[in-house]
């Protein structure tokens, strides 16, 4: 039985007496925080007025470190404290359900604290929605990554994403590809009340993609893209949060994770075995046919694989870098698709969700 969501229900005719809500959900966001709301509260100009125009909300979910001070120290930044977790909801849908009844805005922006958006970035997200006839928008942030298997583990996963959920096709309506990304999520209020909000995907880690496949089965425009000149977002800040975070989403996001798995280690026997083998041939065989014919096919495995981790649009020297990643996210994928086989529970911020 799913969870009776705590808070009034959205209605249609509520006032809104604003064109936008920004709403930051954030549970132990001290180090990203800042400059998240620096970027939002910077998107005040004269003829878009925070607090009169749109607003801006956080959503402290019972942060244990200074998050809330930090957000304090913004003039026009509304704090509100998420109340206790029901039983059945993941915290992040749970604080953003519990912002959405307190916003005013036509629109409804959820958006991470560990993104920075560019100047007059809200602003042009809703006149694109717009001019796109599209109830929903959601942007695939610029990532920023740093350390060594940050910057060759990323471009792989993205590839794979950019792969699974083209943004081609998940923008044709008469399509069932749906995709979003829940660090930047634009969507308009009737619409939103209208599939369910978060109390619809209350259980979900990946909301974000099952708010786009309901908005999208409700014939609302859909609208997803790569947005570098919109915003940004830092996901990780250590080895250990990486491989959690993507630990509880890759079994989910990719039906295939075992399957996919498997293949990413023949991939990288094959990227760092073949030329081995045409050393060895050399050294023992010696004919050149055959020796050719395994640098070929070598090759080939490389440019398949650059061809396909360009589309995660990381720097060349991280593109370039990725295939050392192979091994390790050949691993993730198979202990994320083991977690899910096994009903382990889902471990995100410092809380455990059963599988």
């Amino acid at each position: 039985m799913e969870p009776e969501p705590s808070h009034e229900i959205l209605t249609e005719g509520k006032e809104t007496a604003r064109l936008l809500s920004v709403i930051v959900p954030a549970r132990n966001e001290a180090e990203d925080i800042r400059a998240c709301l620096t970027s939002l509260v910077q998107q005040n100009e004269e003829d878009f007025r925070l607090g009169e125009d749109w607003e801006l909300l956080v959503v402290d979910d019972a942060s244990t470190d200074n998050t809330r001070q930090i957000a304090a120290e913004f003039a026009g930044v509304r704090i509100l404290e998420a109340p206790p977790l029901p039983q059945g909801w993941t915290g992040k849908n749970h604080a953003l359900w519990f912002a959405a009844q307190q916003a005013q805005g036509r629109w409804l922006l959820f958006t991470d604290a560990d993104t920075v958006h560019e100047p007059g970035n809200l602003r042009r997200a809703i006149h694109e929605a717009d001019r796109h006839h599209a109830a929903m928008l959601s942007y695939s942030p610029r990532q920023l990554v740093q350390g060594f298997w940050q910057r060759t583990l990323m471009p792989l996963i993205f590839a794979d994403l950019a792969q699974q959920y083209p943004p081609r096709l998940a923008n044709l309506p008469d399509l069932p590809v749906a995709a979003a990304n829940g660090q930047f999520l634009l969507i308009e209020r009737n619409v939103y009340r209208r599939i369910g909000g978060h109390t619809a995907v209350h259980s979900s880690v990946i909301e974000d993609i099952d708010l786009a496949q309901r908005s999208k089965q409700s014939h609302a425009g859909l609208r997803f893209r790569y947005a570098p000149d919109a915003v940004s977002a830092r996901m990780y800040r250590s080895f250990g949060a990486m491989w959690e975070g993507w630990k509880k989403n890759l079994a989910l996001l990719f039906p295939d994770a075992l399957t996919r798995g498997i293949w990413k280690l023949v991939e990288a026997v094959l990227i760092f075995g073949l030329p081995l083998l045409a050393v060895w041939l050399y050294l023992t065989v010696a004919r050149t046919g055959i020796i050719w014919a395994v640098v070929l096919w070598w090759a080939w495995r490389l440019r398949v694989h650059y061809s396909r981790a360009s589309k995660a649009h990381f720097s060349p020297a991280n593109t370039l870098l990725s295939p050392l990643a192979l091994p390790l996210y050949s691993w993730l994928l198979i202990d994320s698709w083991m977690g899910k086989r096994l009903r382990r529970p889902v471990q995100w911020k410092g809380r455990n969700y059963s599988a």
